[in-house]
């Protein structure tokens, strides 16, 4: 996932047109018989498409009757930790944006293979998502878990988590809602701590409930540890999360 930069101005005939602004790189890779399966006979129900105005929850969701708390995620890969998650909250609505087509379809497997219904898939760039689908304080989370940390230090400026994305998501999380990011490259999480910290409507909990883990969290229990996880910690990497609250 990456966020390259915004035009500066709008194109002339005499320079190229430049990329608009985007969270993430679409990558390549193929989609098995049953992803692809998923997406034909489930991706009708729970894939929404990108729209330019603000999203209807209730239809999207089936449940007209009281709202449902509602997190956002961006960028689930393979849905495995997506899918753990809404199992283990059954009453909270998830609305997911990936643009990885066998993730997308791997996620919709999941989702049949354990009868979850509470998972709504929009196949395009959150960014986008945010601004034209979300109306102000209307998540009760946002969860974004290992974005590409882009290693080298002439790419950070592609990394997702900056300041103006943030202040966009702060925006639009309910105060007391929250906002959960985790990475296992320990220059990313400094980076992740110092923008958080820097967003006036976000306060870091962990700083007055857990001072010896300095700003970082406790793993929150409704994350798994995913294989890829679980190999990096049996290798010595470490995991860091970093949760803050809307005030």
């Amino acid at each position: 996932m990456t966020q390259d930069a915004a035009p500066d101005s709008a194109p002339t005939h005499a320079t190229p047109e430049r990329r608009a602004i985007r969270s993430f790189v679409k990558r390549t890779g193929r989609t098995t018989a049953g992803q692809t399966k998923a997406l034909n006979e489930l991706g009708p129900r729970f894939l929404v498409p990108y729209q330019s105005s603000p999203l209807d929850f209730a239809a999207a969701f089936q449940q007209p009757q009281s709202p449902q708390p509602l997190v956002l995620e961006i960028g689930f890969g393979m849905g495995e930790a997506t899918a753990h998650i809404a199992a283990l909250l059954p009453d909270t609505h998830f609305l997911c944006c990936e643009v990885h087509d066998p993730g997308v379809g791997a996620l919709l497997k999941r989702m049949g293979e354990q009868d979850l219904k509470n998972i709504r898939i929009c196949a395009h760039d959150a960014v986008e998502v945010i601004d034209h689908m979300l109306p102000l304080q209307c998540l009760d989370g946002v969860h974004i878990f290992f974005p590409d940390p882009w290693h080298k230090a002439r790419h950070n400026k592609r990394r997702l988590i900056q300041s103006p994305l943030i202040a966009k998501l702060a925006a639009r999380i309910k105060v007391g809602g929250y906002i959960h990011c985790a990475t296992d490259w320990q220059e990313y999480a400094e980076q992740i701590l110092q923008v958080l910290s820097a967003e006036p409507l976000l306060k870091n909990t962990a700083l007055a409930t857990h001072p010896e883990l300095l700003g970082y969290a406790p793993k929150p229990h409704y994350r798994p540890l995913t294989k890829f996880e679980n190999r990096g910690l049996k290798l010595g990497h470490g995991v860091w999360d970093i949760v803050f609250e809307r005030v």
